[in-house]
């Protein structure tokens, strides 16, 4: 099925520029021949690239249905899209080592969303990933969010390492209070949880951008999540 390969081949060009280029030596060697900045630009033009690659070739794909999510299923995704829209608004609420531009916090002692997890957004892209796998059940949305699911998952150990190669001292003691997976610092008794520090922004954004989607999601993508009357 020549709309499939397509696809399948868009999905490994999106994963292979986030993970193979950003998180690999050959980041290093474009960025020494192009200047740090130069990078960011032509990076950025190759990620608008890939993503439109992507998106016009699951549009295109033929698909088959694998599974069909119950209506309680579908309930429990559409709650964790609260989760990850909470997630994603805190990640951009605070400053953050991970995130770019973010190396001066590093320094300082992990707050807020840090305590949870030290990669907010990249976690609400891969929630934002597995809940539509999980609630469309067909091969095209397999390969599509797939892609970004893989890109996230993979590139939080992939930034870490990019972090800490920077300043090594600084971001052991940072990872020695954090983790990637969220709560296990807390729970490992190296951090705490204090939802005061996160604030009332991330949760009211992140419902009324929640709450609109799924309003308008229809409209938006053809599709609602559930049945809401």
């Amino acid at each position: 099925m020549e709309g499939t390969g397509t696809l399948a081949l868009a999905a490994l060009a999106w994963v292979g520029v986030h993970v193979g280029i950003a998180g690999t030596r050959a980041r290093a060697a474009v960025a020494g021949a192009l200047g740090e900045r130069g990078f960011r630009v032509v990076y950025s033009l190759v990620s608008v690239a890939a993503i439109a690659f992507l998106v016009n070739a699951y549009n295109a794909a033929p698909t088959a249905p694998l599974w069909h999510a119950p209506d309680w299923l579908r309930w429990a995704l559409v709650a964790a899209m609260l989760a990850a829209f909470t997630l994603f608004v805190a990640s951009v609420a605070a400053p953050n080592p991970t995130a770019v531009g973010g190396e001066r916090a590093l320094e300082a002692e992990p707050r807020g969303i840090q305590r949870v997890t030290r990669h907010p957004m990249l976690w609400s892209f891969a929630v934002w990933a597995a809940v539509h796998m999980a609630g469309n059940g067909d091969t095209a949305s397999l390969l599509f969010f797939g892609a970004f699911g893989l890109t996230a998952l993979a590139g939080m150990p992939s930034i870490d390492a990019k972090v800490a190669a920077r300043d090594p001292e600084a971001w052991g003691r940072y990872a020695a209070r954090t983790s990637i997976l969220p709560f296990a610092a807390i729970a490992a008794g190296r951090n705490r949880l204090a939802l005061g520090e996160i604030g009332w922004l991330p949760p009211v954004f992140g419902f009324a951008l929640w709450l609109g989607l799924l309003a308008f999601h229809r409209t938006i993508f053809g599709v609602a999540p559930v049945a809401l009357g």
